[in-house]
């Protein structure tokens, strides 16, 4: 027997299957300047009594699957409470939605993909999330317009920021650039001073001259641009509310965004591009090459990667790498004569791997792979280690997702 969340979602669809017929027929009659014709007019009768017949009978599978899940609720609170009276007494319960990060703004787009674009059915839709009200309001919302007037149109734009902010900080430590600390944040189309060249000082003799020099700068603007990404759903997916069904989507959303972010912020191939896209922070930056694959040479080419940074003045305070876990997992596994680790900083956990010389490491496989080139100075084909420093890294963020559906 189906659970009472797939007669819903059946009976959702068979709702918005009816809806979309009528406008058809309805735009038909508009577009030929007529009224329904006989047979348009028993069709569109039949699918409207039918549809009344349906929200009725969707109200009651709503109240009968609340019903049943206060039931499940009572019987395990019943229990536990009981095992746990005998144990330490009275145990206080404390009610309220406990659901993970992003789920709202998920269910948002799952209606919207459900309703095929409609707010009106996608509101409907959204009426079976009882612990996620602010759906459904940002849906409505947005079929009426609103006016300076009236004192509640603002509330659904609150509720839709809350939303939408959620999901931002769902998907930040997803991305490269959410695991860095330290990063410096800038806003928006406003001008950033940076120091290109310093002040020189030298020894003087009594009554010599004193050498007189300047400091250089210049100034940095980030645009307002925007990442856009589509992401494929079935119509049997979005029509079921359970968790899983619910996490699919939601790991979906992040991973569509997080991959583009992670790539074309490492990318030493990725140039800018005016009013669309900022470049990399690798971007025309002249490459250390490798010098051999054992842990001698690595250590060598770290000694160069370092010593470059303390040539341009830059403290290695505060800096990261950023490799992959495949090089992270290759350096880790690197053994001396006497089988001890040669790096015993790396341990792979997640999306962090530990240290590599006293300094953090974060990890991606979005890093794309460096590709061979011929000719002096030789480069061989291998992933990339980045070294980078959070202070130098300016970030403008203003946390807005938009979603449409199609």
């Amino acid at each position: 027997m189906a659970t009472y969340a797939e007669q819903i979602g059946a009976f959702e669809a068979k709702l918005a299957s009816n809806v979309a017929t009528m406008k058809s027929l309805m735009d038909a009659a508009s577009e030929k300047g007529e009224t329904l014709d006989a047979e348009a007019q028993d069709q569109f009768d039949e699918m409207q009594a039918e549809n009344q017949s349906v929200e009725k009978h969707l109200s009651r599978l709503r109240d009968m699957e609340k019903l049943s899940v206060a039931k499940a609720a009572d019987v395990t609170d019943a229990t536990s409470t009981k095992a746990a009276d005998a144990v330490r007494g009275p145990v206080a319960t404390v009610k309220g939605p406990n659901l993970p990060k992003g789920t709202a703004f998920t269910r948002y787009a799952m209606a919207l993909m459900a309703g095929k674009g409609n707010l009106m059915q996608s509101a409907e839709i959204a009426k079976r999330w009882d612990d996620t009200p602010q759906v459904e309001t940002v849906l409505k919302a947005a079929v009426a317009a609103g006016t300076t007037t009236d004192t509640n149109w603002a509330k659904p734009l609150v509720e839709y920021s809350n939303m939408a902010s959620e999901f931002a900080e769902l998907l930040r430590p997803a991305t490269i650039l959410g695991r860095i600390d330290g990063l410096r944040r800038v806003p928006f189309n406003i001008k950033v001073p940076r120091q290109t060249g310093g002040a020189s000082a030298s020894w003087v003799g009594e009554g010599a001259p004193k050498p007189v020099s300047s400091l250089a700068f210049d100034s940095i603007n980030l645009g307002h641009t925007k990442v856009a990404g589509i992401v494929v759903m079935t119509e049997e997916l979005v029509r079921f509310s359970n968790p899983a069904a619910e996490d699919i989507v939601r790991r979906d959303l992040v991973e569509t965004i997080g991959g583009l972010i992670d790539k074309d912020f490492v990318d030493p191939a990725k140039a800018a591009v005016s009013g669309v896209s900022p470049a990399s922070i690798t971007n025309g930056v002249t490459p250390v090459v490798a010098t051999g694959t054992t842990a001698d040479h690595l250590r060598a080419d770290v000694k160069t990667l370092m010593s470059n940074f303390i040539a341009a003045n830059m403290s290695l305070s505060g800096a990261v790498w950023i490799m992959t876990e495949t090089q992270a997992l290759a350096i880790a596994m690197l053994l001396n004569p006497l089988g001890q680790p040669e790096f015993p900083g790396l341990s792979i956990n997640g999306g962090t791997a530990g240290t590599f010389f006293g300094i953090p490491v974060i990890l991606s496989e979005n890093i794309p792979a460096q590709q061979a080139v011929a000719g002096p100075p030789a480069i061989p084909a291998g992933s990339r280690i980045i070294l980078a420093k959070a202070s130098e890294i300016l970030l403008a963020d203003d946390g807005q997702v938009m979603l449409d559906a199609s």
